[in-house]
């Protein structure tokens, strides 16, 4: 459990990655949308359409989780930082 912690403390304190994963996310995400656009206006109905819409499945997905872990690690483990080291510094240190 202390392992955990420990990761999310540092994860929540890289507000710099977590940008960095996010925008990734929203670009692999987009990049996918636009695959699947792409197989589904622009190629005629085929295999290769098929493959490029399976791919930007793919991407859309990977950039979803990406850009998911870097938002709430941008809020959420933000937040929970600040309010974790609230309530260490106000407690007396054992005995």
């Amino acid at each position: 459990m202390s392992r955990l912690k420990d990761w999310l403390r540092q994860r929540a304190q890289n507000s710099r990655g977590n940008l960095r994963l996010l925008l990734s996310g929203a670009g692999l995400f987009f990049c996918g949308v636009g695959g699947i656009s792409m197989a589904q206006y622009s190629l005629p109905p085929g295999l290769k359409a098929e493959l490029l819409a399976l791919a930007g499945l793919i991407l859309t997905i990977a950039g979803s989780i990406l850009a998911l872990i870097g938002y709430l690690s941008l809020s959420v483990l933000r937040i929970w930082h600040i309010l974790d080291d609230d309530d260490e510094q106000h407690r007396d240190p054992p005995p």
